[in-house]
């Protein structure tokens, strides 16, 4: 859903279901804002953002968009590195 709304925007948005296949989007599409859930499959946000600032050929503003609010989560998310932590 969120996609489709930054796609309404006028962005273009590639959506990837787990961690995988987002990591291989980031490499290959070279985005300037990846938002990243932390609860996904087969790799959570904090091992993919991790992954993602490994690969020095793509600098971009890295967000956590997830479910989990404490200040540990958002300590632990800024920490793996990412740049910003939103609770939805």
């Amino acid at each position: 859903m969120l996609g489709l709304t930054l796609q309404m925007r006028g962005n273009e948005v590639r959506v990837a279901a787990e961690g995988f296949e987002a990591l291989n989007l980031y490499e290959s599409f070279r985005p300037e804002i990846a938002i990243v859930d932390i609860g996904l499959p087969t790799m959570n946000g904090y091992e993919l953002v991790t992954r993602m600032r490994k690969i020095k050929s793509v600098d971009a503003l890295l967000i956590a968009l997830t479910g989990y609010g404490r200040e540990s989560d958002r300590k632990r998310a800024i920490d793996a590195g990412f740049d910003v932590h939103f609770v939805k």
